[in-house]
């Protein structure tokens, strides 16, 4: 087939788009109305967005604290652009360093009780350079099958450039990581990876139980923290929440959740970073993180711990709903956090049920195969401090038409294609957010 003739298939053949990882045919979706993605957004307030001139309150963001708009944040990016100017033209090697770096690294490194930090450009580049970057030839990564998709394919590039081996353990599940380890020697060199806060459907990794095992078996624990830095622990995220800081090695994070801004870190022992530093190609060979972004954060973090009720409120803003949900016999998971999906199974059934949220004003995210197993399709919603407890009633309102809807429907039938399922202990091939 010609290099290009696959894209035409995609588009035009629902049985080629399934072969190459998609569940639905695109164009499709589109025909139908039903396509949930790249929708342009025409305006945001943080808690209200306009999409196709309809103001809509917005679940689908991961703006945790509401702080994208916050005025703070806005006049620290004016001000970095006035001194530093719009970018830095460089890497972080050569000409990409600002003082706005260090003082950043520096604070990250307070705030998490870590010794050193090293910023990224994004969070993507953080989880590539910091797997990609440490392990060598011999070294064994076993990761959690819900990983984040930086990670997965970090693992990827890790395992052909380096020849790494690579195992992945059932999502959740402490026996069968610890079969792996034990299943290996003592003097190799072992990293486990896994999510702190779980970003499709919101469950926290049971971090005091994988420590334990990592400091049995001579592991080192890499804790990617996107979507629990600024949301759990007082904001020092999943680790902090659990009581086991300490137990971590490396903290992974990114500042485009709670901390409103683009960019990502590693967090964890000075030698540790200072390595990173040296052979993180991602780091080495791309431009730095803007001015403004970096000094974005800082505010954020001054946010975070002069006003730590906005922690809270989003915490309670997200137990309540989960509550209410569940109350309405919507299935949302085992989440603990504000990201809280409502599973609906059916790839078909959960666009309609996008769509039906859509005309009753609220903006919710879509998750289908490849991005959830087969079968589990969810509407992905995800909640801010700054939601209004009006705005919470009309989001209340809407799922409950969509409950009410469902029941009178019935039990979905299962309609997922045969073969999609990954066997256990291979790689995922699922991406996410």
């Amino acid at each position: 087939m010609d290099l290009f003739g696959r894209c035409d298939a995609f588009h035009d053949d629902a049985e080629s788009a399934r072969d190459l990882g998609y569940p639905a045919n695109p164009r499709m979706l589109q025909a139908l109305g039903l396509y949930p993605y790249f929708l342009p957004i025409e305006e945001s307030e943080g808690s209200e967005v306009v999409v196709g001139g309809k103001r809509m309150v917005m679940l689908g963001s991961n703006n945790y604290l509401g702080l994208t708009t916050d005025p703070r944040l806005r006049e620290a990016a004016r001000a970095a652009i006035d001194r530093y100017g719009t970018g830095c033209t460089g890497s972080r090697l050569m000409n990409g360093t600002l003082e706005l770096h260090l003082e950043l690294e520096a604070r990250l490194a307070r705030f998490l009780g870590t010794e050193a930090a090293l910023v990224f450009t994004t969070g993507f580049q953080a989880n590539l350079g910091v797997i990609g970057g440490l392990l060598r030839r011999g070294d064994l990564v076993v990761a959690d099958r819900s990983v984040h998709a930086s990670a997965i394919d970090a693992i990827r590039l890790a395992r052909e450039a380096h020849g790494i081996e690579a195992r992945f353990f059932r999502h959740g599940n402490l026996a069968h990581l610890e079969s792996i380890l034990r299943a290996h020697p003592p003097e190799q060199g072992k990293l486990v990876v896994v999510d702190g806060v779980f970003s499709m459907e919101g469950d926290l990794a049971d971090l005091p139980g994988i420590v334990r095992l990592c400091r049995t078996f001579g592991a080192r624990l890499l804790v990617d923290d996107a979507h629990g830095l600024g949301v759990l622990g007082q904001g020092r995220g999943t680790a902090a929440h659990l009581g086991c800081g300490p137990g971590v090695d490396l903290v992974v994070g990114t500042f485009s959740k709670a901390l409103a801004s683009i960019g990502g870190f590693v967090a964890g022992p000075r030698a540790v970073v200072h390595w990173i530093q040296h052979f993180a190609r991602p780091f080495v060979f791309s431009a730095s993180l803007p001015p403004a972004s970096v000094a974005t954060v800082q505010a954020a973090l001054d946010v975070i711990e002069a006003e730590p009720e906005r922690v809270a409120r989003v915490n309670r803003v997200a137990a309540s709903m989960r509550e209410r949900l569940t109350a309405m016999g919507l299935d949302v998971g085992r989440s603990e956090t504000p990201v809280v999906p409502v599973v609906v199974g059916d790839q078909f059934r959960c666009v309609q049920a996008w769509k039906d949220l859509c005309r009753d004003g609220v903006y919710v995210n879509v998750a289908l195969p490849p991005a959830v197993p087969p079968a589990r399709s969810l509407l992905r919603t995800s909640y801010m401090a700054t939601l209004t407890d009006e705005q919470l009633e009309r989001v209340a309102k809407a799922f409950q038409a969509l409950a009410d809807r469902v029941r009178r429907r019935g039990p979905d039938r299962p309609r997922e294609r045969a073969g999609t399922a990954v066997p256990v202990g291979e790689e995922p091939g699922h991406g996410r957010d």
